[in-house]
């Protein structure tokens, strides 16, 4: 979107492996099918709310170590109007949940979000409380245009007749089959004769497809309050391994919760994004006041220079995430004092002096890499940005026997050391680096973007809107440019930077 906006900008000092996509209707997912079922789903006349939906569904079939209806996410959307609603689809602790239910492996870094026995990471003793199908609901329920049960007849032909998987899945399969091979009902669908598929393999759920045509009539009643419900609170209560604490009242009580964005500004736009319990909209905001003080076009992208002032303002922004990030109803998170201007100015003046927070910022919480993001355009100006996962590979790597879908194992972003801020509490919410975010200029959107990566992702979501204001950037180049990434330890530089800003840290004193 808004191509336009960057004709007059420079050639990039690196070339794109791919090229944007432009039109009146725009979808981008992270598989072919599911930019296919939202294609379709376009074609029957649906707006951008139903393809987003179509490709979430049909993701759940086609890429299911990343996303299901039992996971959780944040939904960005923008109606014509021009405003804007997020809908929180976290997961939450179940309520005879407890800060001591886990023993941590360690009370300190590197392993302190361990647990004894990998508890919090496998099996049913990891599930919080899904979010997802509620949140796709409640999002059809505000702005679908077709059916519901339109929606979902993609994902079930995929699944009832079959699809060739990815290499993606494959190797998914193949790092997951230790613990995938020790549950039945996911051993008999993933690992056919007992060993990992090839890239290749037509992959057939036929169970799951039947889950998705009882949600195509029941809709989220199916999974909180109903059968499908039922079916993973026996699972968790009474299948192999520790019984976990998931009950048919957490999930009969879930509610997705519509709240409102978190606006900052940066140059001549605006950005929009989620506040907590996402961490995006809170501190993209606050990083971008503070490099608004510095010249960032005038140092060039990719420079020593411009590195390291990146590199510091995320360190900054990576101190303040640890030690305010969280539940809003648990903890109290400064948003107003961390997305001001003094605060971004003040930080500025102070990193311009030469005070750094590396080697004293405290280090970060877990979060699973194994998400998937999907951006959806329609020609009235209706935008969706999403972000949803079950969490790690293959979540809780369990199946519910005879529904086929697969749990998420949140429990295991908490923190298992009691009385801190992220520690197990009943009903608290799952903390996130999720960032579906929209970028304005003048009122108007300018770009919609996210995408996987844990706790990675916010900043790499504020290093692509740098691209994009300073550096001129196509969207694509700016979404594909190399990035850095510091909690305020080491530095990690992309190998696509090139040598001489990894030396020149080095030079400077940081663990490159």
């Amino acid at each position: 979107m808004g191509q336009t906006a960057w004709r007059a900008r420079a050639a990039a000092p690196f070339a794109t492996e791919k090229h944007p996509a432009s039109g009146r209707r725009v979808i981008v997912t992270n598989h072919p099918l599911g930019t296919a079922a939202g294609v379709e789903v376009f074609a029957a006349g649906g707006n951008a709310v139903d393809a987003a939906l179509a490709a979430l569904f049909t993701l759940t079939v086609v890429e299911p170590m990343m996303v299901g209806i039992a996971g959780g996410g944040i939904c960005h959307v923008r109606t014509p109007d021009g405003d804007h609603h997020i809908i929180d689809a976290m997961s939450v602790a179940p309520a005879t949940t407890h800060p001591t239910i886990f023993t941590p492996v360690s009370s300190e870094p590197p392993n302190h979000m361990e647990t004894v026995g990998r508890r919090s990471q496998l099996g049913a003793t990891s599930i919080a409380v899904p979010g997802n199908l509620k949140g796709w609901c409640a999002l059809h329920d505000a702005y679908g245009k077709l059916a519901f049960a339109d929606l979902l007849e993609p994902a079930i032909r995929h699944a009832k007749t079959g699809f060739h998987i990815t290499p993606y899945l494959a190797g998914a399969i193949d790092e997951s089959a230790a613990d995938i091979i020790k549950d039945p009902a996911m051993a008999k669908v993933f690992l056919p004769g007992g060993a990992p598929p090839a890239t290749g393999h037509k992959l057939v759920q036929g169970a799951y497809g039947e889950c998705l045509r009882f949600i195509a009539k029941a809709g989220a009643g199916a999974l909180h309050g109903g059968p499908l419900g039922d079916a993973l609170v026996e699972r968790v209560a009474h299948g192999e391994g520790d019984p976990g604490w998931l009950s048919r009242d957490d999930l009969k009580d879930y509610q997705a919760i519509w709240r409102a964005p978190i606006v900052g500004s940066y140059r001549d736009v605006e950005i929009v994004g989620p506040p907590p319990p996402a961490s995006s909209g809170v501190h993209v905001s606050q990083m971008l006041n503070i490099l608004e003080a510095f010249d960032v076009a005038a140092m060039g992208f990719g420079t020593a220079d411009c590195v390291e002032t990146l590199a510091n303002v995320l360190a900054v922004g990576m101190a303040d995430r640890a030690a305010h990030s969280g539940d809003p109803d648990f903890v109290d998170v400064p948003m107003e004092r961390l997305t001001s201007k003094d605060y971004g100015a003040s930080w500025a003046e102070r990193i311009k002096a030469g005070e750094s927070l590396f080697n004293r910022a405290a280090p970060q919480p877990t979060e699973s890499h194994d998400t998937t993001h999907v951006t959806v355009a329609d020609e009235d100006g209706l935008i969706v940005s999403a972000t949803h996962t079950i969490n790690g590979i293959f979540g809780a790597k369990i199946m519910v026997p005879g529904a086929g879908f697969i749990p998420n194992n949140y429990m295991m972003n908490f923190d298992p050391t009691p009385g801190r801020a992220l520690s197990v509490a009943p009903r608290k919410r799952v903390p996130t680096s999720m960032a579906p975010l929209i970028v304005r200029r003048g009122g108007k959107p300018l770009a919609a973007l996210g995408l996987p990566g844990g706790i990675r992702i916010f900043p790499c979501a504020f290093q692509a809107i740098v691209n994009l204001i300073d550096h001129k950037m196509s969207l694509q180049e700016a979404v594909e440019a190399p990035r850095l990434w510091t909690d305020g330890h080491v530095v990690e530089v992309e190998k696509r930077y090139g040598e001489a800003p990894a030396s020149a840290l080095g030079a400077r004193g940081y663990t490159v």
